[in-house]
């Protein structure tokens, strides 16, 4: 099924494109830690609308 004839086809290498920019993805998507207080910011400018 997955053999080297498999890998060096157009289908192939971009099979393996998509789980190298998964895993590149997932890798960087763990370092970024996100402060709370950044997302919340009490003391900014922006007025907060409810929509009922």
């Amino acid at each position: 099924m997955y053999n080297r004839s498999f890998f060096q086809s157009k289908l192939g290498q971009a099979s393996l494109a998509s789980i190298a920019a998964m895993t590149a993805l997932i890798a960087v998507s763990t370092q970024m830690q996100a402060d709370p207080m950044v997302a919340f910011a009490p003391d900014s400018q922006m007025h907060l609308i409810e929509i009922a």
